[in-house]
C-alpha cells in the first residue's frame, strides 16, 4: 500500500501543478466563461498548496485542509454548470480537484503508527546513531550519550521533505529557549552524512545532525516508514521515518512522545518548552 502512496503523491502534486498550466494557457487563449474556470478552480489551489510546501516555510498545516476539498468540490460544481469545453475540464476537476484532494487528505497523509514502541516514562532504549558532523564525520554515538542531559529527539524524513525542513528552521529559531532548560537538540534521519551535513550548514544553531544508518533507531522504536519516500525522489532510499519528536529528561526518561498520525500536523516548538517547565527542567 505505502508503494501505491509513494506514486500518488508524485502523480497528484506535480499533476496539479501541470494541469494548471495547462488550464491557465486554455482560459488565457479562449476567456473564462466556459468549464475551464471551473477546472482552474479545482487544479490551482492544490497547485499553489504544493507550491507553498515546497518553498520550505510551512512547518505544519491543519489535520483536514477544508479549503482544499471545498476548491475541488465547487470547482467540479463550475466545470460541469458552465458552458462545456469538452470532456478535459471536467476531468482535471474531477482527478486532481476532488479524487486527489479527498485521498491526499484522508488517505496518504495518514500514518499508521501500531508499531510504535515508544511512550511516556520510558528510558531511552539502546540504539546507535552516527554522527555527520565535520570533526566526527561517521562517529558511533550511543544512545547512553544522549540520556545524559534533556534532549529533544526529532526524527526527520531527509532534506526532500519541506515540512521536515521547515519544522528543524522553526526549532532552530527557539533554541535558546531550549538551550536554557539544558536540552541537546538532535536532529535524526537515516540520510546520508553528506547530506545531513550539507543541511547543518544552514544553521547557526548547534544541533546535533545524526544518521540513523539501516534505520536501526527507528527499527527499535518502531518508527520505520516503509517506502514513506515519495517515487522519483533521487539519492534517498524508499524507506524513511515517521515525523516524530521525543523529549527526555536528564535521566534519559521520555517525559514527551508526539506520535503524529498525520505528517502534516506537527508540534510547535512551544510545546517542548512548556513540558519542560511542567516536568520542572528550570533555565540554567
Amino acid at each position: 500500500m505505502n508503494k501505491i502512496k509513494a506514486i500518488f503523491i508524485t502523480m497528484y502534486s506535480m499533476g496539479a501543478m501541470i494541469a494548471s498550466l495547462h488550464v491557465g494557457g486554455q482560459i488565457f487563449s479562449s476567456g473564462i466563461n466556459s468549464a475551464w474556470l471551473g477546472a482552474l478552480v479545482a487544479v490551482l489551489t492544490p497547485a499553489l498548496f504544493f507550491a507553498r510546501l515546497f518553498a520550505k516555510n510551512t512547518p505544519r498545516t491543519s489535520a483536514n485542509l477544508p479549503f482544499l476539498i471545498a476548491s475541488g468540490f465547487i470547482g467540479l460544481t463550475l466545470a460541469l454548470v458552465l458552458p462545456t469545453a469538452g470532456f478535459v475540464p471536467v476531468m482535471y476537476a474531477a482527478t486532481f480537484g476532488v479524487l486527489g484532494s479527498v485521498l491526499y487528505v484522508f488517505w496518504y497523509s495518514r500514518i499508521n503508527r501500531s508499531a510504535a514502541n515508544i511512550k511516556v516514562g520510558d528510558t531511552l532504549p539502546d540504539f546507535t546513531l552516527f554522527s555527520s558532523e565535520k570533526d566526527f564525520n561517521g562517529q558511533a554515538v550511543p544512545s547512553s550519550e544522549l540520556r545524559k542531559q534533556p534532549s529533544l529527539l526529532l526524527f526527520f524524513r531527509g532534506n526532500w521533505c519541506p515540512l521536515c525542513m521547515a519544522q528543524i528552521k522553526e526549532i532552530a529559531a527557539s533554541y535558546q529557549e531550549l538551550d536554557k532548560r539544558g536540552v541537546k537538540v538532535f536532529l535524526i534521519s537515516p540520510q546520508s552524512e553528506k547530506q545531513s551535513q550539507s543541511l547543518a550548514k544552514q544553521f547557526d544553531a548547534p544541533m546535533a545532525f545524526m544518521v540513523d544508518k539501516d534505520l536501526q533507531a527507528a527499527k527499535q522504536l518502531g518508527l520505520v516508514h516503509e517506502n514513506g519516500t515519495p517515487a522519483g525522489i533521487m539519492g534517498y532510499g524508499s524507506d524513511t521515518v515517521m515525523p516524530t519528536a521525543i523529549l527526555t529528561d536528564e535521566n534519559g526518561k521520555v517525559i514527551f512522545a508526539d506520535l503524529t498520525d498525520n505528517y502534516r500536523v506537527r508540534p510547535e516548538p512551544q510545546t517542548f518548552i512548556d513540558m519542560l517547565d511542567q516536568q520542572g527542567v528550570s533555565t540554567q
